[in-house]
Formats: structure tokens, sequence, C-alpha cells
């Protein structure tokens, strides 16, 4: 599926540089970088969840009496 994936200026040079920096297209970064984010999304919850259960104790604990 082909999509249009709008960019600023200063991500388009910031994506076009690392690319570059790779020796990779700048398809190929960008492929890579969603591949990486949907693969660590169980990941990325369990952490959110831990880190509002940690900060939000006292809070969470009154909520549930």
């Amino acid at each position: 599926m082909a999509m249009t994936l709008r960019l600023t200026d200063s991500e388009t040079q910031a994506l076009r540089e690392r690319a570059k920096l790779e020796n990779r297209s700048m398809h190929e970064v960008v492929k890579s970088a969603i591949d990486a984010y949907l693969s660590n999304r169980a990941a990325r919850l369990a952490d959110a969840i831990s880190s509002v259960a940690h900060e939000d104790a006292e809070l969470l604990d009154r909520l549930s009496r």
C-alpha cells in the first residue's frame, strides 16, 4: 500500500542526513522505524502502565476504596 508521509523541512533534512549516514534510502529508514515502533508496542504499554501505577499509587489506592 502506498502512502504519503508529510514531514516538516527540518524532519525531512534530519531523515535525509540519517539515511545518508547509514547508507540507506529514506524509505528504508522510515520502514525500520515503523517496524521497531510496532514490534515494541507491548513493552511500551507495560512500561506506561507501570509508570502510572507507580506515580499515581496513592490516587489509585484512594479510588479503589
